[in-house]
C-alpha cells in the first residue's frame, strides 16, 4: 500500500485514497475466499457421487488452501499494479489544480509571519467575544432581577392604592396621615402590651 498521506486528496474526497484502495482490496479478497469455499463444496459433492473414491475431504482442503495461496499471490501482484495506477492517475489531484476553498489563499497570499499574526488576532477576538458574552449574560441576569423587583414594587403600589381607596370609602381623606396615625397607634399598643406583660410577671412573682 502507498505511504504517501495524500492529505490534499483526502480534503477533496472526504476520505484518503489509500483507505478506498484498502476497502477494494478487502472486498476482492473476501470474494476470492467465498469463491474458493463454494468450489470446495462442489468438489466434495462430486466426489461423494463417485463410488470407491479414495480422496478424503482433508486432502481436498489442503489442495484448496494451496490453490487459494497461489491465487492470492497473483491477486496481490495484480492489485499492487492497479493500486499504483489508481493513486497516480485517478485518485490524485494534479499539482496545478487548486481546490475552490483554497482559491482565496492564491488571490491573497501571506507570509508565515503574517499567518501567525492573523492567528494571534483571531485568538484575541475569540477571548474578547467570550468576555463580552459573559458580560451580556451578567446584564441579562441583572435585568431579570430588576424585572422581579419592579413586579413586586407594582404589587406594593397596587396594595397602597387599594388601602387608600378603602380609606376614602370610610371617610379618610389623606391616606398618608392615616398610615402615620396607624403606625403611631400600633406603637402605643405595643407599649401597652409590653407594660401588661411586665405587670403580669410581677403579679406572678409576688
Amino acid at each position: 500500500m502507498s505511504v504517501d498521506p495524500m492529505t490534499y486528496e483526502a480534503q477533496f474526497f472526504g476520505f484518503t485514497p489509500q483507505t478506498c484502495m484498502l476497502r477494494i482490496y478487502i472486498a476482492f479478497q473476501d470474494y476470492l475466499f467465498e469463491v474458493m469455499q463454494a468450489v470446495e463444496q462442489v468438489i466434495l459433492k462430486k466426489l461423494d457421487d463417485i463410488p470407491g473414491c479414495e480422496i478424503s475431504p482433508v486432502q481436498i482442503r489442503k489442495c484448496t488452501e494451496k490453490f487459494l495461496g497461489f491465487m492470492k499471490g497473483r491477486f496481490d501482484n495484480l492489485f499492487g499494479k492497479m493500486e499504483q495506477l489508481f493513486l497516480q492517475l485517478i485518485l490524485r489531484i494534479p499539482p496545478n489544480i487548486l481546490l475552490p476553498e483554497d482559491k482565496p489563499q492564491e488571490m491573497h497570499p501571506c507570509t508565515e509571519e503574517e499567518f501567525h499574526l492573523l492567528q494571534k488576532e483571531i485568538e484575541q477576538l475569540q477571548e474578547k467575544y467570550k468576555t463580552e458574552l459573559c458580560a451580556k449574560q451578567a446584564l441579562l441576569a441583572e435585568l431579570e432581577e430588576q424585572k422581579i423587583v419592579q413586579a413586586k414594587l407594582k404589587q406594593t403600589l397596587a396594595l397602597f392604592d387599594e388601602l387608600e381607596n378603602a380609606g376614602r370609602d370610610h371617610g379618610t381623606s389623606d391616606f398618608r396621615e392615616s398610615l402615620v396615625f396607624l403606625v403611631q397607634n400600633s406603637r402605643k399598643l405595643q407599649t401597652i402590651r409590653d407594660n401588661v406583660e411586665q405587670e403580669g410577671k410581677r403579679m406572678k412573682i409576688s
